[in-house]
């Protein structure tokens, strides 16, 4: 008997999960268009790789893995590429995507599927089959398979299979256990082939007790252990999951496999076994269609399937409807174009009612009754935090670890005085990050300008050298060889030009100094004849006037 260890916090929300499990799972028909959006999955989106009016196969690859965290994205039918535009998806923001819209044939037909043998194959190709089939947690975070199931270094000691699913509302987790339990188990076998685990846990919830039953069935004879664990919300939350099953306490900032642990969905696991055993990508999902509409069920639909064709198919939403919640309501966030498609990210789409969900009163101040941090599964102050947040003081919200905050809504659920308060932990985290962002990039432009002048320095340093090494190098050859006749005659020439320089400067210089010569010496000195007139006559003084005035009277 495996002992359990409870975790901080915790609450007890109204599961509502028997609106939505009674019914088997229903293959949902092919739509009349499948919108397939290329970001499917934590990190960076795929790359369309083909363009409209390519007809394409069931199962083909149109988005390629553009990054080591990143993952394919398939055609989920046959038939005609119409469109590769901007469209509407399911994502908290509300910004649309980049989608490729298929135009289905009706004939299904599919690729050729090429099984792989795990265990004799390089673990390598086997990782790089999981990226190509666009194979991602099922369990809402989407993060790439491959990239998970590659700890390095990092010694694995216990493999967890999470199949709490622990959210109010949601059962497609459920009803794949019940129903195709064996090739979970497949699944896993894979898994534990590729970090070899000293053992495997498998968590469910007690609420369970179909799925419990049929898990512990497959997994005779494989070592596997199937664990009962509580109902407790957030229990499906990885670290908490790993608290209660092994006592491990993930420290702030680190990854679970730090710990020796790695946690994965149920749904991943499935679908790892269709990649690898049948050589079939991930083109559809299990989905809960449940709330305010006329026949809850879970529905395995092909991703890309508007939302408002599965509304249809459960019956259609009720009257009195508002809006819809993708995902649970303690961590799903509401929309209301149905015009999105399903994706991998979606397990759930809740019709909202207000007699379903009545809308909260009016956010009151904070009255520090502490009942948030006592619900916290973190071991947050979440009253601390909302404080800084709201002042925007987010350096002190960062150092009482926002970032371990998993957006569980405990403390939400608990508030006496209703306040929104993850809606303020995800503003802190946002600003956080855009701040993070502008220092990186002014940290890199630094970086870059101080590369610059790095640059520029050696390549001047450079050249200095070479023109040193050529003047060495010339005189080098010259001492070797001074009777050099081409070098000789050069050094000659030179000496030349030089003397006739000097000549030619010192003839301007003496001809700007002379004085200068009579009309006709100068002109005699130029052998030329010029006729000087003769000089007036002069008249004697006794005829001059000058004579008159000097005669003194008698």
């Amino acid at each position: 008997m495996r002992t359990l260890h409870k975790f901080h916090g915790g609450v007890h929300p109204p599961d509502h999960k028997t609106e939505s499990n009674r019914l088997p799972i229903a293959a949902a028909p092919l739509p009349q268009r499948l919108i397939v959006p290329l970001r499917q999955h934590i990190g960076t989106p795929a790359t369309p790789i083909v363009k409209v009016g390519d007809p394409v196969l069931k199962g083909q690859m149109i988005g390629a893995a553009d990054d080591f965290i990143s993952a394919a994205v398939h055609a989920p039918t046959s038939g005609i590429v119409s469109a590769i535009e901007i469209h509407a998806v399911p994502h908290p923001s509300s910004l649309p995507d980049l989608c490729i819209t298929i135009e289905p044939d009706g004939e299904e037909r599919w690729i050729e599927r090429q099984p792989l043998d795990y265990q004799t194959a390089d673990p390598d190709a086997v990782r790089a089959r999981l990226r190509d089939a666009g194979i991602v947690g099922l369990g809402g975070a989407v993060f790439p398979t491959h990239v998970k199931l590659s700890p390095g270094q990092q010694k694995i000691k216990t493999l967890i299979l999470n199949g709490a699913e622990c959210e109010p509302w949601i059962t497609s987790d459920d009803l794949l256990m019940r129903e195709r339990a064996a090739e979970i188990v497949a699944g896993i076998k894979i898994m534990a082939h590729l970090i070899q685990p000293k053992e495997v846990l498998i968590g469910i919830e007690d609420n369970k007790p179909e799925a419990i039953v049929a898990m512990k069935a497959a997994c005779q004879g494989t070592g596997f252990e199937v664990v009962t664990v509580p109902v407790l919300y957030p229990s499906g939350g990885e670290k908490q999951l790993i608290k209660m099953l092994t006592g491990k306490e993930v420290p702030s900032g680190q990854r679970t496999v730090n710990t020796g642990v790695l946690c994965s969905n149920t749904g991943t696991a499935y679908t790892m076994h269709r990649a690898v055993d049948h050589g079939e990508p991930v083109i559809s999902r299990i989905v809960t269609i449940t709330g305010n509409v006329a026949k809850p069920q879970n529905f395995e639909a092909l991703l890309g399937t508007p939302l408002s064709e599965l509304v249809q198919l459960a019956g259609g939403a009720r009257p009195e409807t508002s809006h819809y919640l993708i995902g649970g309501p303690m961590m799903g966030f509401g929309m209301n174009n149905l015009d999105a498609p399903l994706t991998k990210a979606t397990n759930c789409l809740i019709a909202v009612s207000p007699a379903l969900f009545p809308p909260k009163p009016a956010a009151m101040p904070c009255i520090r009754c502490t009942q948030c941090a006592q619900a916290c599964p973190c071991n947050l102050q979440p009253q601390e935090l909302f404080w800084f947040s709201q002042s925007k003081n987010f350096d002190k919200a960062r150092a009482y670890n926002l970032f371990d905050c998993i957006e569980c809504g405990c403390c939400d659920y608990v508030c006496p005085s209703h306040i929104p308060l993850v809606s303020f932990f995800r503003f802190a985290k946002s600003e956080i990050a855009t701040q993070d962002r502008e220092i990186m990039a002014a940290e890199q432009a630094k970086q870059r300008f101080e590369f610059k002048q790095m640059r520029e320095e050696r390549e001047k340093a450079e050249k200095a050298a070479r023109m040193a090494e050529k003047t060495a190098a010339a005189r080098a050859a010259a001492a070797a060889n001074p009777d050099d006749p081409v070098a000789a005659a050069k050094k000659a020439a030179i000496q030349a030009a030089v003397e006739r320089a000097k000549a030619k400067k010192a003839e301007a210089v003496a001809a700007a100094d002379l004085p200068p010569l009579p009309l006709r010496e100068r002109a005699g000195e130029r052998g030329e004849n010029i006729d000087v007139p003769s000089p007036s006559p002069q008249l004697s003084p006794v005829e001059g006037e000058g004579v008159k005035n000097n005669t003194e009277p008698s």
